[in-house]
């Protein structure tokens, strides 16, 4: 999608499922709705707390794909840049001129390092992982290539199970060699742990961040023992980052679900043991839907099937109502059991998807709503930049 597009030049059900000044009522369907106050109000609340505890919060752009959606983070939240997952998403955000870009992955392609080396030219500073001390000459070679400076971050594993070192001594080993590298700056340690972030018990996830915050302070001291000081320690996801920012090693945060909250992580619980979705933080995103057929008496079909969200962490649960259930979908299909029969052809539901990341990367676009109406329309900016 061209991003520059007029949103006037646009047809409603061609083009975008709404315009600006539109009641809610006359949104196309399925689409991504976003409750504006909601949304703003989750975002100032993750701002306040990094602010209160002396954490600089890097956004995760893979969540949301929106440039728009991250200026409002850094605009209201004090977010002071962005990670993003592959480059593709990187360069989409260094193109709208976000300064701080972190790539928390690695990139081994050739093709990929060379396009990464060059998004410093347009004003980005660029940090990315590295696991592999192999990977630190090409990332330097390509940096000298295009004259740029690269930052670097060594990713520990510290539980995720995926990408990441789980020894200090490879820490320290990539670590020097970074130091020594051309065009290469060592910025400090990465360590997201993302197995815990959906574990039900607060208690179960402290004591998963405590051996992580553990693992992580010995790799700081063995790279302070060979003169090489971190400059940050970054992580924390929606799940833990009050565990990350009462830690005293950890210093950034890289929170992203927070902003809309989605079914898989509203059901864990707080240190109170309510939901997290109840009080913490609120629903902003939703699938609209609206119901196409009724002809079988308890049961309504709509509009969102899989091709309008992933399931991967399960199905969507309908907001605001508990007289009627999502239970299942085909490709275009969604099946609701009404079993009192009170849903009409024609009405519209609200959606909160499993997992939010994979199903905005399935729209073009966010209707923003305020007060029934819709007052603003996004561009995903970066769906389906998976290379």
């Amino acid at each position: 999608m061209n991003t520059h597009v007029k949103l006037e030049d646009l047809e409603v059900g061609y083009d975008v499922p709404a315009l600006p000044g539109m009641d809610e009522a006359d949104i196309q369907t399925p689409c991504l709705i976003l409750d504006l106050d909601a949304l703003e109000r989750n975002v100032k609340k993750m701002g306040d707390y990094a602010k209160a505890h002396g954490m600089r919060h890097r956004a995760h752009g893979k969540m949301h794909k929106s440039v728009d959606v991250l200026k409002l983070q850094m605009e209201l939240g004090g977010a002071v840049g962005v990670c993003c997952q592959k480059v593709s998403e990187a360069e989409v955000f260094a193109r709208a001129g976000i300064k701080e870009i972190l790539v928390s992955n690695q990139v081994r392609d050739m093709a990929k390092i060379d396009r990464l080396a060059q998004l410093p030219k347009r004003g980005s500073e660029i940090i990315v992982c590295v696991d592999d001390v192999d990977n630190v000459a090409d990332l330097s070679a390509a940096a000298q290539k295009h004259g740029t400076d690269l930052g670097v971050f060594i990713e520990i594993d510290c539980g995720a199970g995926r990408c990441g070192v789980t020894t200090t001594e490879a820490v320290v080993e990539i670590g020097k060699a970074v130091r020594d590298a051309k065009n290469l700056t060592f910025k400090g340690i990465q360590a997201y742990q993302g197995a815990m972030q959906h574990m039900d018990s607060f208690e179960d996830r402290q004591a998963k961040l405590d051996a992580a915050i553990a693992q992580v302070k010995d790799g700081i001291d063995g790279l302070k023992a060979e003169g090489i000081e971190c400059d940050l320690v970054s992580g924390g996801g929606t799940g833990s980052y009050y565990f990350e920012s009462n830690s005293g090693v950890y210093n950034e945060l890289q929170c992203g679900s927070y902003a809309f909250m989605d079914a898989d992580y509203g059901r864990i619980l707080d240190k109170d043991g309510k939901r997290i979705d109840d009080g913490e933080w609120e629903n902003a995103f939703f699938i609209l839907t609206q119901v196409m057929s009724h002809v079988k008496a308890d049961k309504a079909i709509v509009d969102a099937g899989l091709k309008a969200q992933s399931i991967d962490s399960g199905l969507p649960f309908i907001y605001g109502r508990d007289d009627v259930e999502y239970i299942k979908c085909s490709d275009e299909h969604g099946v609701v059991a009404d079993p009192k029969g009170v849903l009409k052809v024609g009405e519209k539901l609200k959606l909160v998807p499993g997992h939010c990341d994979p199903t905005a990367n399935v729209h073009d676009w966010y209707v923003g709503v305020r007060n029934g109406k819709v007052e603003t329309v996004w561009p995903i900016s970066a769906r389906g930049k998976a290379y």
